[in-house]
């Protein structure tokens, strides 16, 4: 019997100088917008796992984006019954905020994850996550 786990994870937020966030579109669930993530290989740092994700499912890098803040505790979510998958029952994340050098700056979204991107309010964002990051979503973007 799998022991079951959350997968450590992080998230990147990128903001512009008007505390836009940029969202991003994804291609398997078109009207579901999310922030870059991904897990934490092994030997990785959640810091780097964070500029790993943004720069292979964005483009950004730090010629694009500074590190400006890391939120100082793990939040957790479980995925639904039908996503939960060798032994994992959901995601324990880091997240991590970057923000524009330039705000004429465009990602260019990988095309296996995401396919189309914008700048939101924060509030727009968490209204249209997916429902079971929602709480994730606020807690760390709204502070509630």
């Amino acid at each position: 019997m799998a022991c079951l786990h959350f997968r450590a994870n992080v998230v990147a937020i990128v903001v512009n100088e008007k505390d836009r966030v940029m969202a991003f579109e994804r291609v398997d669930l078109p009207g579901q917008w999310q922030l870059p993530q991904g897990g934490v290989d092994q030997g990785e740092t959640p810091e780097e796992a964070a500029w790993r994700e943004l720069k292979e499912e964005t483009g950004l890098s730090k010629k694009h984006v500074h590190l400006i803040d890391e939120y100082p505790e793990w939040t957790a979510y479980e995925w639904p019954t039908g996503a939960r998958k060798n032994g994992r029952i959901g995601q324990a994340q880091r997240w991590f905020t970057f923000r524009v050098k330039d705000n004429d700056v465009e990602p260019e979204p990988d095309g296996i994850e995401f396919d189309d991107w914008k700048w939101v309010k924060r509030e727009w964002l968490v209204d249209n996550a997916v429902e079971f990051r929602q709480s994730s979503y606020r807690r760390v973007l709204l502070g509630d």
